[in-house]
């Protein structure tokens, strides 16, 4: 009898009974999520582009063979080598969350779902974990890409017979990164990025998980644009054309329905554009 009538009090009316906050809702953590995404596409293209072009103020290093040296690969004033790399990896970083970010995106939002039953704040925590991971490995690229840039740098003005096959060599670089979009190393690495996670097993939910998650799909989706990346290197790492077109490639090549025939057309036409190099190095054109 009291357990009943304490059931019947429950429900009486003018008598409050504690409430459980609601959830935040999908649709709400959805449009959170791609406000967040967006905002951050923005600053990093916006401080991107501001680095571009207080760069290409300063004039490269006019170089025999008609072309320009990048200052990218030069110390400024007064600057310690340190401080060059640092500077380096900081834009570097900032122009790569910019460039793979619009790709990355829904590969984080995949993620996301597929831990669906841990607490919020936990899915939150280990998709920011997968997203540092990614790019923390796109880091350990700029600390190689840096030495490589500034010794080639160095040689080039030291030698100036080297120097005039630059562009030739730039030309091949772009030819031999087209062709590398028919091969099936390309094929294996664009289809681990293009892979949703968790699709076809039960993601651990734990930031050890998380981190090593991201740095697959950095290695990975590393691996698959390695080529593209190179053109860009080639062409002028400050170049924002390019910088434009290359990130169009690789989004593409990864979100689009047909990503392998995609990744084949732009093979098609990256060849096509290194052989049109190669022709205007040599004075054909």
């Amino acid at each position: 009898m009291t357990h009943t009538t304490s059931l019947a009090n429950n429900f009486e009316p003018g008598i409050s009974r504690p409430t459980r906050a609601p959830l935040v809702s999908e649709e709400a953590f959805q449009r959170a999520s791609f406000g967040v995404s967006v905002l951050l596409f923005i600053v990093s293209s916006a401080v991107t582009v501001l680095w571009c072009n207080s760069m290409s103020a300063m004039r490269g290093m006019p170089m025999p063979g008609g072309w320009t040296m990048s200052m990218a690969w030069m110390r400024m004033p007064g600057q310690t080598w340190a401080d060059a790399t640092a500077s380096f990896i900081g834009m570097w970083v900032v122009m790569m969350v910019a460039m793979m970010l619009p790709s990355l995106a829904p590969t984080l939002w995949r993620y996301r779902q597929s831990i669906g039953r841990a607490r919020e704040t936990l899915r939150g925590r280990l998709t920011a974990l997968v997203g540092l991971g990614y790019f923390f490995v796109w880091t350990l690229f700029g600390l190689a890409v840096f030495p490589l840039g500034v010794a080639a740098a160095s040689i080039e003005m030291e030698r100036p017979a080297l120097a005039r096959a630059v562009p030739i060599a730039a030309a091949l670089v772009v030819l031999i990164a087209g062709a590398l979009q028919f091969t099936k190393w390309k094929a294996q690495h664009l289809t681990s990025c293009r892979e949703a996670p968790g699709r076809d097993y039960i993601l651990p939910t734990h930031e050890g998980a998380a981190w090593q998650l991201g740095l697959h799909f950095g290695l990975h989706c590393g691996f698959s644009c390695a080529n593209l990346t190179a053109i860009l290197l080639v062409l002028g790492v400050m170049d924002l054309r390019a910088m434009a077109l290359v990130t169009a490639a690789i989004t593409a090549e990864r979100l689009a329905p047909a990503g392998e025939h995609i990744a084949r057309a732009i093979g098609g036409v990256v060849v096509s554009a290194g052989l049109f190099l190669i022709m205007r190095a040599v004075g054909l054109e």
